[in-house]
């Protein structure tokens, strides 16, 4: 079991000013490299302090491929639906030289419907247009001439600039929230999965890697050798009541603000989204001692922590990578650091 960090902003200026969230975020991110962590993390998301601080993750990642040496950068994850191919496989290839091949790339279909209204794109196109993005992307970076003659995208002949540091490009992972269909695609594909147990619940992640480690196999690919990450709020403190009393704090903004961003799930439907209208009441659904007890939550002392992540190698298996979820802007910097230490100093050493 590997530990890497991701940045899930949850802030807007009336909470912390951005330059403020990405200099502290940035600290972090040079710290976690000093400590020995996997990778950092950022998502994509717009308009909403669920995640609008981060509208691309490129820019951040960047400056933190400019500030550290061995630490991995991870996209988690960018949304082809909302950028052209050849203007996105460009910019990645950029942030892939500049961290000298140390770049993985997530890709998600999005879900917020606010976000594709905004770029006039319709839900029921995501699916599509994500096969499409994600395909064309790869593309570019591995091959020369391309042609591009979809629904969606029609170019070429293109070739590239600049190539990625590596012939076959970054690694690919797929993100999903709830979709096991996505999961399975990405497995029989190869590509590797991004997940939030927290969201599906214990019963649908167990049916989303379940479906994911078919597919890799499917693809006649070995398994266990499957490339998981799952993502994780994390708090950690000596004394545990005060864990747990930063980690209800900071949860139930952050569940504040993704009911926010997707209460337009009550006015819409989509055949690309079945169900998906459930999570208008997705905030009221995130209970933090429901999520701490089903694991999907890590609070506690380091000690209460490993016994946690020791049931969840159990259940989901020790092959996983754990992206612990530390500074959403709602809590001060040294609480995200003393996590980290805890982490670096009382719980990997035991799960190398």
């Amino acid at each position: 079991m590997r530990f890497g960090i991701t940045f899930f902003p949850a802030v807007g200026p009336g909470d912390l000013p951005a330059h403020r969230y990405f200099e502290d975020a940035l600290d972090l991110a040079v710290y976690a490299d000093e400590r020995g962590f996997h990778h950092v993390k950022t998502v994509e998301h717009y308009f909403f302090p669920y995640g609008g601080y981060s509208p691309d993750p490129v820019p951040f990642l960047s400056a933190v491929a400019a500030r550290t040496r061995d630490i991995r950068i991870a996209t988690g994850a960018v949304i082809p639906a909302f950028a052209h191919p050849i203007q996105l496989a460009g910019k990645l290839a950029v942030l892939d030289n500049l961290s000298r091949g140390r770049l993985d790339v997530g890709f998600g279909r999005g879900f917020l419907p606010d976000e594709f209204a905004a770029f006039g794109i319709g839900l029921d196109e995501s699916r599509a247009r994500f096969d499409e993005g994600v395909h064309l992307v790869q593309r570019l970076w591995t091959e020369e001439d391309v042609v591009a003659d979809g629904p969606f995208h029609r170019f070429g002949p293109v070739t590239l600039l600049p190539r990625p540091f590596r012939p076959e490009g970054p690694d690919i992972f797929v993100a999903t929230a709830t979709s096991p269909a996505s999961a399975e695609a990405a497995g029989r594909l190869g590509r590797g999965l991004q997940a939030v147990p927290a969201i599906a619940g214990r019963a649908g992640f167990s049916e989303i890697l379940a479906a994911y480690r078919r597919g890799w196999a499917d693809g006649g690919r070995t398994p266990g050798t499957e490339q998981v990450q799952i993502s994780l709020a994390a708090f950690i403190a000596d004394d545990r009541d005060r864990a747990l009393e930063l980690g209800r704090h900071d949860e139930q903004l952050y569940s504040d603000k993704i009911a926010e961003a997707t209460g337009a799930w009550a006015r819409n439907t989509s055949t690309d989204y079945p169900g998906y209208e459930n999570l208008a009441n997705v905030g009221a659904l995130l209970h933090f001692d429901t999520r701490l007890g089903e694991d999907h939550i890590l609070a506690g002392t380091a000690d209460d922590v490993r016994a946690q992540l020791t049931r969840l190698g159990e259940r989901y298996g020790t092959d996983v990578t754990v992206s612990l979820t530390i500074h959403s802007g709602n809590l001060p910097i040294d609480v995200a650091r003393r996590t980290l230490d805890a982490v670096a100093d009382k719980i990997a050493p035991e799960f190398a």
